[in-house]
């Protein structure tokens, strides 16, 4: 249905996503504030029905039980207004086209340091410019981006050798052609389970989604929709296929790793192991093009370095650290990040474990969100886009404190008003503190919501 509320709005939202997208420097908090807010005013506008927690269909002129045509278009528009954009929100990218041209012109690039072949012949020949690496934001770091972005990079890299354009261009159209495809696997489950399919537009007129997966060059997109084919696939039966299409996810990023207790857990261990094992062999696989003596140990290299040097926006992790201070005068993220990924674990395997009263898509994906939303909650590094993994999952498990989230995590970027960057502590506490306050405020609400469709998942 086309009205002018529904004109007026597409016009207002796509404006705002060119002006932040093109017109917009991250030192700008203040304006990305203001410009933000009236996008996801505009967003919480447009998807106002679906914003109910029941699985139901919602029934209602503007949002009946079949796909809204209008804005998946719109959602699918903003992509593409995006196309052009230098990123500006993040400086990931760089890694990005550094990788990419490397593997392009036949180097592994899990082998280089960007700082020790800056000024080195293979650089000129790679097209490894002193700019480019000046933009770096790690380049003491061997590069941690698993085989399936490694490729996608490469692929950039080759059609655009020259330009930095046509290189971003290259590294967003399979991001672009991803999230379509995530949005037509939204639909599809979401009908399958007897839900309305227009609760895909809470995930795909997102502004966070938006902004940094398209807007910003970052891979969930990919890892989000392998993963959604994966479930698709399985419940067609074609178990094989869907094993690929999960390594697939896991290739491009390894988060998807967390879910294997769940995975045995739901399927049962017999066909849980040979899932996972069929996963974990096409996942090696990826790797057999760039394997080498120095690989996994460069890799892990680089992994320990993050998760025991890198720290923003973290939440518990945040108190931890206040308390370390107290206690010892110093920073104990090296000791405590070892602690929170022992406690992460657990509470992996425990979620994995405990009994469900009814083994159904509801209950499953409620604990998919659950796992996922204490990965977050415990990590040192809460980067904005990595909580639209949230959003995806949450359409299934009827809640929506991710998506507040998606609202307020817009505040951890007033970390960048000063260079080199400097976190606003109190930023941080109210996002957290609004956030806790809907999460409480939900699960008060939680016992009288219908708690989905009942269907079993078919081992």
């Amino acid at each position: 249905m086309i009205t002018p509320f529904r004109i007026g709005w597409l016009a207002l939202s796509l404006a705002l996503f060119t002006l932040i997208g093109y017109g917009l420097v991250r030192s700008q908090f203040n304006l990305l504030l203001l410009l933000y807010g009236l996008a996801f005013w505009g967003y919480v506008r447009i998807t106002r029905p679906l914003w109910s927690r029941s699985n139901q269909p919602v029934h209602t002129s503007v949002f009946a039980s079949e796909p809204d045509r209008f804005l998946f278009l719109a959602a699918v528009l903003f992509r593409l207004s995006l196309l052009a954009a230098v990123p500006n929100l993040s400086d990931d990218y760089v890694r990005f086209v550094w990788d990419g041209r490397l593997l392009a012109n036949g180097y592994n690039p899990y082998l280089y340091l960007p700082s020790q072949i800056i000024h080195t012949p293979l650089a000129a020949t790679a097209g490894l410019t002193e700019s480019l690496y000046k933009s770096l934001n790690s380049p003491n770091y061997f590069t941690v981006y698993p085989p399936v972005n490694q490729a996608l990079f490469g692929l950039a890299a080759l059609l655009s050798p020259d330009t930095l354009l046509g290189n971003l261009i290259g590294l967003r159209v399979p991001i672009v052609l991803a999230e379509t495809g995530t949005l037509w696997l939204l639909v599809t489950l979401l009908r399958g389970f007897g839900q309305n399919p227009n609760l895909a537009l809470l995930y795909g007129l997102n502004p966070l989604v938006i902004l940094e997966l398209t807007g910003n060059i970052h891979y969930e997109a990919v890892m989000i929709f392998f993963a959604l084919l994966a479930v698709w696939l399985y419940l067609q039966k074609r178990w094989a296929v869907s094993a690929g299409a999960f390594a697939l996810s896991i290739g491009t990023k390894l988060l998807p790793l967390l879910f294997f207790p769940l995975l045995i857990r739901y399927l049962g261990w017999k066909r849980g192991i040979n899932y996972g094992t069929g996963t974990l062999a096409i996942a090696g696989l990826l790797f057999l093009p760039f394997i080498n003596t120095h690989l996994v140990g460069n890799v892990l290299s680089s992994l320990d370095l993050y998760f025991q040097t890198f720290e923003f926006n973290a939440s518990i992790y945040y108190v931890i650290r206040a308390v370390g201070y107290v206690l010892t005068g110093h920073s104990i993220i090296h000791e405590a990040g070892p602690f929170l990924f022992v406690l992460i674990a657990f509470s992996t395997l425990v979620i994995a474990v405990w009994k469900p009263r009814r083994v159904s898509a509801h209950t499953l994906s409620t604990r998919v969100l659950l796992t996922l939303s204490i990965y977050w909650l415990l990590a040192t590094t809460v980067h904005p886009w990595y909580i639209t993994t949230l959003l995806a999952v949450s359409l299934f498990a009827s809640l929506r404190y991710p998506f507040v989230w998606s609202g307020l995590v817009i505040l951890s970027y007033g970390a960048y008003r000063t260079y080199p960057y400097n976190e606003n502590l109190p930023l941080v506490g109210l996002e957290y503190g609004l956030l806790i306050g809907f999460v409480v405020y939900e699960w008060q609400r939680s016992e009288n919501v219908p708690t989905g469709d009942g269907s079993r998942v078919q081992p």
